[in-house]
């Protein structure tokens, strides 16, 4: 296997399921609405896609089922630029799909999804490719991929570790779905397991509530700093990001105004795309923060997942 070379080496890889997304066109209960619009959905091809926007070179290893859908979002990942290269298609699988609401309040929108069985969370370790992923300068991993199945359980554990071994850099973003596990307790355990593996750990206040047992962000950032991680930081909505590092020390960022609140999915994967991309061009731990916190305000202006997600133009236009 050809092994890359620095000048086509990825900056950032990621392992998780790509969804079709129906989005209401009205707001009402779902069963009420009439017309929807696709789009793309999943929390680490929205970063993916979010990094690759900033002009990172991004690879997404995954598996979609042999059908419409699993075309039409193979075809989005390769528009934005992504490294689909082990993305395997899988004939008679199918890929998962969503619909999400809208809602005019501010609230979080009803989502519902059709993902069990699919071909994504058919993934297991045959499936990976090592030599692709230690080709990266970093592995961002969040918490949906581990819960869908034992197997990709097992594969994420796998991919830490080759990273690790390799020196590589690991991002973690909890991105909880309680649904997805069989108790809370389990949830907790096994992700804190993979978050203290990762030197960048984001929790969300909630988040960081039922991982850490605490709303304090303090606590929530000591919890992981204890544990070995080098940087916490800790997205507090309204109230900004509260930043705990081993050599910057901690501090807090704060929010970016927003005129109305449309569509809060997404927003946190928007923080990630602000983070990792900021670290990895070497910044600080607070510019990252607020790099994040600018992108995360755009990301719950907009209806979809990846709509307010910048390009480097617009990102260098607001002097971030």
């Amino acid at each position: 296997m050809k092994h890359p070379t620095p000048e086509d080496r990825l900056d950032v890889v990621t392992l998780g399921e790509a969804m079709l997304m129906l989005v209401a066109d009205e707001a009402g209960p779902l069963e009420a609405v009439q017309h929807f619009h696709k789009r793309t959905a999943g929390a680490e091809t929205n970063v993916a896609i979010g990094l690759s926007r900033l002009g990172l070179r991004v690879g997404w290893g995954s598996r979609l089922g042999a059908d419409s859908m699993g075309r039409y979002l193979l075809n989005e990942m390769r528009r934005e630029g992504i490294d689909c290269s082990r993305v395997e298609v899988a004939a008679g699988e199918r890929s998962g799909f969503q619909f999400k609401g809208r809602v005019d309040d501010g609230s979080d929108p009803p989502v519902e999804y059709h993902r069990a069985g699919s071909a994504a969370s058919r993934m297991e370790l045959r499936h990976l490719d090592e030599d692709w992923l230690r080709g990266a300068r970093q592995l961002h991993v969040t918490g949906v991929f581990p819960a869908l199945s034992a197997s990709t359980l097992a594969v994420t554990r796998r991919a830490i570790e080759v990273m690790r071994a390799a020196g590589r850099r690991l991002s973690f973003d909890p991105n909880l779905r309680p649904t997805l596990w069989a108790s809370q307790a389990l949830m907790r355990d096994t992700l804190n397991s993979l978050a203290v593996q990762c030197e960048l750990v984001l929790p969300g206040i909630e988040e960081g509530y039922v991982l850490t047992g605490s709303r304090d962000p303090l606590a929530i950032a000591r919890f992981y700093r204890e544990r070995g991680v080098r940087t916490v930081i800790v997205k507090l909505g309204p109230e900004g990001a509260y930043y705990d590092d081993e050599a910057e020390g901690t501090g807090q960022v704060p929010a970016f105004p927003v005129a109305k609140v449309v569509d809060t999915v997404g927003a946190g994967d928007g923080f990630a795309v602000g983070v990792v991309s900021a670290l990895l061009e070497g910044r600080g731990v607070a510019e990252a923060a607020r790099r994040g916190a600018w992108i995360g305000a755009r990301a719950v202006q907009v209806t979809g997942d990846t709509e307010g997600l910048p390009t480097r133009a617009q990102l260098q236009e607001a002097g971030l």
